[in-house]
């Protein structure tokens, strides 16, 4: 075990091979934090920008593998980004019970089995940091992503209360929510697919399109990058951060405030149902 702490702040990145996971190694690489990313197949990444480890936040062991890998080399791990998730899409009712099932272990078990992992290390030295990247489609049921929605929201929640439960350890806790950012996580999400007898064809047709451009034309993942690296010199992060257009983060204020029929109206409208 090495003896001597890593002079720079040590952050564990799941999901770091592409998109934001990526963005955010990169831009804390360059702004003297020791990073490491996590990929479930490390070895396919050539000439990675920092550490890469092999993790699959559905499996335990090798959770357990990459954080001791961590802690025996610098001695700490200060900073635990929560980043790994996969898009789902679909009809609730068409949506295989595995994928429901494989969308949950990834964007919410998941994560809670790194912060397990992590909290024992943390707690010993009296300090961390716990950032949890969800979503802005976390704080509403969207049509034909509602499964995403509930994953994503389930953490958002959880979070509230580990905050609460982590206090008198210096521990904390934060999610950082982005709206649309140009990623792959399209190429990489569960599709129902649109089937030919289906009742929801058209509208799920529709709405798939819509999604899949709207990611297209989203945000640079720098963006989010820039974000967290601000959320991380906060001396006490608040809960809950929100990254992306305007129009997005607003969108989840006047849920609070418009009577349900009226929000679930503008959803429809949006998305042309």
């Amino acid at each position: 075990m090495k003896t001597n702490a890593s002079p720079k702040k040590v952050v564990l990145i799941t999901g770091a091979s592409s998109g934001i996971g990526k963005s955010i190694g990169d831009y804390l690489s360059n702004h003297n934090f020791k990073v490491y990313g996590t990929s479930r197949n490390p070895a396919k990444i050539t000439d990675p920008p920092f550490a890469m480890l092999a993790l699959d936040v559905t499996r335990k062991e090798t959770i357990s593998a990459a954080v001791e890998q961590i802690i025996a080399k610098e001695g700490k791990l200060d900073i635990l980004i929560n980043n790994a998730g996969v898009g789902i899409t679909g009809p609730i009712e068409e949506t295989p019970d595995e994928e429901i099932a494989r969308a949950f272990e990834t964007n919410y078990f998941g994560p809670i089995k790194v912060i397990k992992a992590v909290l024992p290390g943390m707690r010993a030295q009296n300090s961390g940091l716990i950032i949890n990247i969800t979503s802005i489609a976390g704080y509403m049921g969207l049509p034909f992503r509602g499964i995403y929605s509930a994953s994503k929201g389930a953490l958002e929640l959880t979070t509230e209360a580990f905050r609460m439960e982590l206090k008198d350890f210096n521990i904390k806790m934060t999610n950082v929510a982005p709206g649309d950012f140009a990623t792959n996580i399209a190429a990489g999400r569960y599709h129902a697919p649109v089937l030919e007898d289906s009742p929801y064809k058209e509208p799920y047709g529709n709405t798939l399109k819509l999604m899949n451009e709207d990611v297209d034309a989203g945000k640079d993942p720098f963006v989010m990058a820039k974000a967290v690296h601000k959320i991380i010199q906060e001396k006490d992060p608040r809960g809950h951060y929100k990254v992306g257009e305007a129009l997005q983060k607003f969108s989840v204020g006047l849920k609070r405030i418009l009577p349900d029929k009226v929000y679930e109206k503008m959803l429809l409208k949006h998305y042309k149902l």
